[in-house]
């Protein structure tokens, strides 16, 4: 193909993962954003790097998780890759700390790719080769879906990230997530390396059943969050690599308002509510105390449910 310099900005979400009971398969979108501007060029490539954790990732060239996930996309198309590659990313979502930055590179760097090389940037298209680089897709399926998404593998008994499917749901707008973000960050190769290859069966079952209550919480009847975060899988053997994150989520639990940790952590999710959309927030004070109470450097973040998921557009050229 020819490649014509044309120019394309991605604005992608932070996500949480999980949510409690929901692991690898339930995630949430919310209103904090990356957002990637990509541009063929005659060659080599230029990657300019703001925002949160610049200095760590501004200097890593082909190895910056952007670029990796356009080069993939390239290949994924079948198409040969550009002649070199103009890519400036403005990071918003704190790295490491279970908000969805990798998967939100990896999908900025599929639709980019996409959007240059002429191929579809829906949600259905990126979301398996997103998985297949993410390796689960919980934090993906949310990026590029938006709201609540429920993501699962289809086919059988060995089935790939190639059939993966996702399903997106609207959560109450009177419902508000608040992250509550780590000072730190924790690896998430760490914190998976700690979960166990088997869980007893009675807390599966229990998982299961919360599970489906969390999205009958989220969705209609917001009286059971409480109840419908509880989880048995993941977060407790998780807890010896993040005490802190650990005691917060018992502190705030303890206090009546539901909160689960974050993705692999080390970062908290709460949900409070609204009277009314939009409204004052209940609850929010006491939410705030508790996480001061701690004596960390918290940083609470009230947030909304991005409701659109990733978007793509062309950039136009100024007119000077």
């Amino acid at each position: 193909m020819t490649w014509a310099e044309s120019a394309f900005q991605v604005r992608v979400p932070a996500t949480s993962a999980n949510l409690g009971p929901g692991f690898d398969s339930l995630g949430l979108a919310l209103s904090l954003h990356d957002e990637v501007q990509a541009r063929v060029m005659p060659a080599g490539l230029d990657l300019s790097v703001t925002g949160e954790s610049a200095g760590d990732v501004a200097d890593a060239g082909e190895k910056h998780l952007v670029v990796r996930a356009m080069r993939a996309a390239f290949d994924d198309l079948g198409v040969r890759q550009p002649p070199g590659l103009a890519v400036h990313c403005v990071n918003r979502v704190p790295h490491g700390r279970g908000l969805g930055s990798s998967a939100a590179a990896i999908v900025a760097g599929i639709l980019a790719a996409r959007a240059l090389a002429g191929a579809g940037t829906s949600a259905d298209a990126a979301l398996p080769l997103a998985t297949e680089m993410e390796g689960h897709p919980d934090n993906v399926a949310p990026c590029l879906y938006g709201g609540l998404t429920i993501a699962y593998l289809s086919g059988g008994c060995t089935p790939t990230p190639r059939k993966v499917r996702a399903i997106q749901l609207d959560p109450l707008p009177a419902i508000v997530p608040v992250a509550v973000i780590a000072p730190e960050p924790v690896s998430t190769e760490l914190a998976r390396g700690l979960l166990p290859e088997r869980v007893p069966h009675a807390d599966a079952a229990r998982n299961a059943g919360r599970s489906a209550l969390l999205i009958a919480a989220l969705t209609s009847t917001p009286a059971v969050l409480l109840d419908a975060t509880e989880d048995w899988l993941h977060q407790d053997y998780r807890a010896p690599a993040m005490p802190a994150t650990n005691d917060l989520v018992r502190r705030l639990r303890a206090a009546g308002i539901p909160a689960v940790v974050s993705g692999a952590g080390p970062s908290v999710l709460a949900f409070l509510q609204a009277a009314v959309p939009g409204g004052p927030v209940m609850d929010s004070a006491l939410l705030d105390s508790t996480v001061r109470e701690t004596g960390i450097g918290w940083l609470i973040s009230s947030l909304d449910v991005e409701r659109r998921g990733a978007s793509v557009a062309p950039v136009v050229p100024s007119v000077r």
